[in-house]
């Protein structure tokens, strides 16, 4: 027997579901730019994988601290640490 696999995306099918109508991807969501400082809040498109942030971030805020390339460099408060994810920008949403 073989090894049970554990990817990116195991165990996150609910929270990476979409309705009936809301199949697709919406363009709006990819051109949308942001500026630097300003709040945003993880919002998962799950028919784009790439600059994905993990699940367990899905529905945190945090602000805008920079850029690299298409993507944003987004800081969030995790616990009492502060954690920088990259995330491209139709994964994230005005808060």
């Amino acid at each position: 027997m073989s090894w049970k696999s554990h990817g990116f995306r195991f165990k996150s099918g609910r929270k990476l579901k979409k309705s009936v109508r809301e199949k697709g991807i919406s363009l709006r969501k990819f051109l949308q730019d942001f500026e630097i400082g300003q709040k945003v809040v993880i919002d998962i498109e799950p028919a784009s994988q790439k600059g994905m942030p993990h699940p367990r971030y899905q529905g945190r805020s945090g602000v805008i601290v920079g850029r690299r390339g298409r993507a944003f460099l987004v800081q969030i408060r995790d616990g009492s640490k502060l954690k920088t994810l990259i995330s491209r920008p139709e994964h994230l949403k005005n808060a």
